[in-house]
């Protein structure tokens, strides 16, 4: 299996055995049903059954698979280190005696230390999602592993089947979003949205860089209230977490209908890469996204 190389933050963890910041880790709320394997060497460790939120700020699990882990003593005299079996990778820690499992122990794993392949057949969900122009929501979203289908088009107005120029005078309160197909085994919620926030600027109001008016407002409009409260915990999360200087702004709602946008707004970065918007605007935006988040990105693009 071709993977890509390790970053920075996964050497420090599993080569350096360092510690990834608690509530910082992408497969903390990660809920989808698969196998958690070892970023470095791809070998299995965690079948999804065996995870669990023990409130510690770090995924935890039951039990690893049947010789997946080593557990040695810790540098510190106290704990115990867990490693991958196959590479040495550094995983985290394993603690017992807490009565948390049936078992009474806790493995506590870093997410850089981690990979995940989804159980096939999931089920296919839905989102919208609104920051400044859609074509460059549209350009990141499109490439996304994971993601079948994004659509460009305008959500929360007041009137039916607007045209763009009718959303562009602000007069219909509607917003630029994109609309996601995506499969939660592949790329769960929390993954799309630390894209989305990674993709905008959440702190300004009705504006994004040159493009200003309320359809270029940042929003989220979800399918039901169970996902917008999941949104909601992830934008609470990512508040007290302090990556933005300026609060957060981005509306979450939902009951919304989607009007998709004139087939002229349809992949327009895809077919207008040499204009001077794409290529000054869209074009560095989709690449900063890319090459942070390139283990969740579709082959070949």
């Amino acid at each position: 299996m071709s993977r890509r190389p390790l970053t920075a933050e996964e050497k420090q963890v599993l080569e350096h055995k360092g510690t990834e910041a608690p509530f910082s880790g992408r497969f903390l709320h990660h809920d989808s049903r698969g196998w958690y394997r070892c970023r470095n060497c791809d070998a299995p460790l965690y079948p999804s059954e065996s995870k669990f939120d023990a409130g510690c700020g770090w995924p935890s699990f039951e039990a690893p698979l049947a010789q997946a882990v080593t557990e040695v003593a810790d540098a510190d005299g106290r704990r115990t280190e867990i490693l991958c079996r196959q590479c040495g990778g550094h995983l985290g820690h394993v603690f017992r005696g807490e009565r948390l499992t049936p078992a009474n122990e806790r493995h506590c794993v870093n997410s850089l230390s981690l990979a995940f392949s989804p159980e096939p057949g999931a089920q296919v969900a839905s989102l919208m999602l609104g920051g400044g122009c859609f074509w460059c929501i549209e350009a990141v979203f499109e490439r996304v592993n994971g993601v079948s289908r994004v659509v460009s088009g305008y959500a929360g107005g007041r009137i039916d089947n607007p045209g763009y120029q009718q959303v562009c005078s602000g007069e219909t309160g509607h917003a630029e979003v994109v609309k996601l197909n995506y499969d939660p085994a592949v790329v769960d919620l929390d993954s799309l949205l630390e894209l989305f926030f990674a993709s905008h600027d959440p702190t300004t109001l009705n504006r994004q860089g040159a493009d200003r008016g309320t359809q270029y407002r940042s929003i989220v409009i979800c399918e039901d209230e169970e996902q917008a409260e999941r949104v909601r915990h992830y934008v609470q999360r990512l508040e007290a977490s302090g990556a933005f200087a300026q609060p957060i702004v981005t509306a979450i709602e939902q009951g919304h209908d989607f009007y998709p946008a004139e087939l002229s707004h349809q992949q327009y970065y895809q077919q207008h890469q040499s204009q001077p918007y794409c290529q000054m605007v869209i074009s560095p935006k989709v690449a900063s996204v890319f090459q942070r988040f390139a283990d969740r990105m579709k082959g070949d693009e």
